[in-house]
């Protein structure tokens, strides 16, 4: 009897379920069961159940038969599974309640936007009762080298992707801030990108002032962007809410981007 596992776990754990389990983050960390003797002394299953979870897991699609004796690795039915989980967990549904969380917090419109070109698409809004609350709506179509979500995004891109964009065309400016050749737009990409957040003050709109960071999703893809905006007085390097800003940002960017299945964080990044 496999008493190892069967003690641990809720009272309502089903002990089979927690084999099959164990078996599958085994074989998905790189152990390939190629002998079960081995795999059932590290799993703490005796042999004869590690034989037939092996075998109900490759007939049912989680795992397939190397071939030559190379052992099992995860199959299509697993990934398919997991595709139609994070599939459930689109970006929209998953980053609401994070804006909802940001606007309550700092008390400014907070958006979530993707790259479509050169504009990018505001997908969610979410705003306080405020008279500077945004205007923008979701589905607006504002362009990207101008706006902190699509420069956040412009600046994940590689450099030969971004001169494939936007080499042979005029940008038009909307300030006196905002980039209107390509050299000058590389060079405010490249210290968004260092920095991890763009910063904005009055660089799209006089008197709005926006930040924003990237959202991944589990294949390490920067498919999103959120930003806050607000008055631009708000956005100034002397105000002492700046790093709350940045903070809130970051963490709701991390919450979407887990929920989405990204793992890739560095331990030190907040």
């Amino acid at each position: 009897m496999d008493q190892q596992v069967e003690n641990t776990g809720p009272v309502y754990s089903v002990p089979p379920v927690i084999r099959a389990i164990a078996v599958l983050r085994y074989i998905a960390a790189g152990n390939r069961c190629r002998g079960m003797s081995k795999a059932s002394k590290a799993l703490g299953i005796n042999r004869t159940t590690m034989i037939r979870l092996i075998a109900t897991l490759r007939d049912e699609g989680m795992i397939e038969e190397i071939a030559d004796g190379g052992g099992y690795r995860l199959g299509t039915g697993l990934i398919a599974l997991a595709y139609e989980a994070l599939n459930e967990r689109g970006v929209v549904q998953v980053s609401r309640p994070f804006l909802v969380d940001l606007v309550r917090e700092l008390n400014l419109s907070s958006h979530l936007g993707v790259l479509e070109g050169r504009e990018i698409v505001y997908l969610v809004r979410q705003t306080p009762n405020s008279h500077l609350a945004s205007n923008v709506r979701e589905g607006t179509h504002l362009p990207a080298h101008a706006t902190t979500i699509g420069r956040i995004l412009l600046a994940q891109m590689p450099r030969e992707a971004l001169h494939a964009l936007y080499g042979n065309i005029e940008l038009p400016a909307f300030t006196a801030k905002t980039r209107t050749t390509l050299p000058e737009l590389e060079a405010q990409l490249a210290e968004d990108r260092a920095r991890g957040i763009a910063w904005s003050m009055a660089n799209f709109e006089p008197e709005i002032g926006s930040a924003a960071v990237p959202v991944y999703d589990y294949q390490g893809k920067a498919v999103a962007a959120i930003n806050v905006t607000g008055h631009a007085s708000v956005f100034e390097q002397s105000n002492p809410q700046l790093p709350q800003i940045e903070r809130a940002l970051r963490e709701a960017a991390r919450g979407i981007s887990e929920a989405l299945g990204y793992r890739g964080w560095a331990s030190d990044q907040m």
